[in-house]
């Protein structure tokens, strides 16, 4: 169906892809996998129109595919979904899905239609929301769903998934990956490009390995085994953390009767404790995002908010920072990171303050604060120069999370902390969580993937439909238990 011939794409001070080389067969599930910065995304913006290989060539049903724009690669039957999701919050759900295709009665839009066909394929991935509703109006895990009911909308011959499930909890995950078997017995070719590698493991028929750029290997189905795609991957073992789970300190911040614009009705009382990791899960809509936007400032609520066993009052994300406390947020690039703005500024943004004399930054200081932060987070980046939005994501993140560790915040909120981000970075920022928790932060974990929330939290609280349904203390964390609160149960 595809193939890829000693591809080789640079870009200024980094050759992203050197001679890569590709093949997928008529239904066929091909897992793509590697480290951040391995040259994944890179490969598929040139698979989908997106970049122009500097060298090499491309083949698409045997004959020579050259593709200049994302359009030439969509009249292919070539379609991505990025990590980084592209609908636009001014058009409801179903107009997303059949932007630019939309069903006409004479010269007006079939509304009607429009919204029944929609539907239809909300229905097939699982979502339960109007095709009426504003895409704003949807958290990032149903916009995630939102874009492949999109692609499945269109007549696809090539699927590509970049990091489908990263905000997408167990059930709408198998969901997805039966969505996958569905595609794959229909002909349809797939890439699935994920750090999840229990996923690869479930769903691949094989296994492309990229690192640093050029061809690591491959994996054939009953070789595929998470010990030879870490080793594939990184070619070394990944660093455990020694530091373990440990006893937390007295109440850092308290939560009483606290209620968010979202689930008005529904009151929250909550401790988190200093020196602790809290996880807290919940299916998609619970009010995970919303609690913490609310307590960070961002949005209204109603209750109290106690700091040191005293009352505050937060109106703003500057008052929530005055108070020692400071959000990673969920959406990285529309939330945490100013995009067209170097590492350097990024990293420094919140340190200016102490980096400036008489209202003038001292460049040289930060510069070496920028140097200092990403050498401690292990960010790849050319320079910290670079233009942040070239980083790859799971980079960007480190940038968010590190310019925050530095500032020594009371309490450090991180919303999916580690969403699209490979193995082996996944290992260094638990380990940054746990050292910084130890030294008496709070930390407060929202994840999606449970594998994290279990073995990352010394407590896990879960929410359902805006409520606290239960907490879990270390000894009794599990999938069944926490899925039973994240259900509605007790």
């Amino acid at each position: 169906m595809l193939k890829l011939n000693n591809i080789t794409k640079g870009f200024p001070g980094v050759k992203a892809l050197e001679d890569v080389s590709l093949d997928l067969a008529p239904g066929e599930v091909v897992a793509i996998i590697g480290e951040n910065g391995a040259g994944k995304s890179t490969l598929m913006k040139i698979l989908s129109g997106v970049y122009y290989a500097d060298s090499g060539s491309m083949e698409f049903e045997e004959k020579p595919l050259i593709l200049r724009s994302p359009s030439d690669a969509l009249n292919h039957g070539i379609r991505i979904i990025y990590q980084e999701l592209s609908g636009l919050d001014n058009l409801d759900v179903a107009s997303n899905i059949f932007l630019g295709r939309e069903f006409r009665k004479g010269p007006f839009v079939d509304q009607k239609k429009l919204e029944d066909e929609s539907l239809a394929i909300l229905q097939r991935v699982g979502l339960n929301v109007s095709p009426r509703t504003l895409l704003s109006r949807l958290s990032i895990a149903e916009k995630q769903l939102v874009e492949i009911a999109r692609a499945l909308s269109l007549k696809v011959k090539v699927l590509i998934l970049d990091e489908p499930t990263s905000s997408l909890t167990l059930e709408e995950t198998k969901r997805l990956l039966d969505l996958v078997r569905e595609l794959k017995s229909q002909g349809v070719s797939i890439l699935y490009i994920t750090h999840r590698l229990d996923e690869v493991q479930e769903i691949a028929d094989r296994v492309v390995g990229l690192r640093d750029g050029r061809n690591a290997g491959g994996l054939k189905r009953e070789d595929i085994t998470k010990d030879a795609m870490v080793k594939m991957m990184i070619g070394r073992e990944i660093l455990k953390s020694d530091s373990g789970f440990h006893n937390p300190g007295a109440v850092v911040m308290r939560l009483n009767k606290f209620r968010t614009e979202r689930y008005p009705n529904e009151t929250i009382d909550l401790e988190i404790r200093a020196g602790e990791i809290l996880g807290m899960a919940g299916l998609v809509g619970a009010g995970r995002s919303e609690l913490v936007r609310a307590v960070f400032g961002i949005d209204p609520y109603r209750g109290t908010i106690e700091i040191d066993d005293k009352p505050v009052r937060i109106r703003s994300a500057q008052e929530a920072i005055q108070h020692g406390i400071f959000l990673a947020p969920e959406d990285r690039r529309g939330c945490g990171l100013t995009v067209q703005m170097s590492v350097k500024e990024n990293t420094s943004m919140p340190k200016l303050p102490s980096l400036a004399s008489m209202g003038l930054i001292n460049l040289k200081k930060e510069e070496e604060y920028a140097r200092e932060s990403v050498s401690k987070m292990n960010v790849k980046t050319a320079s910290i120069h670079t233009t942040i939005s070239t980083l790859s994501g799971g980079n960007q993140q480190k940038v968010v999370l590190g310019r925050w560790l530095a500032l020594g915040p009371k309490v450090l909120i991180v919303d999916e902390p580690t969403r699209g981000i490979d193995v082996g970075s996944k290992a260094e920022i638990y380990e940054e969580l746990r050292t910084i928790a130890a030294k008496g932060t709070a930390i407060w974990m929202i994840s999606s993937d449970m594998e994290e929330v279990i073995n990352v939290s010394d407590r896990v609280a879960v929410m359902h439909e805006g409520r606290l349904t239960g907490t879990l203390e270390r000894g009794a964390i599990n999938e069944e238990a926490i899925m039973l609160l994240a259900t509605g149960g007790h």
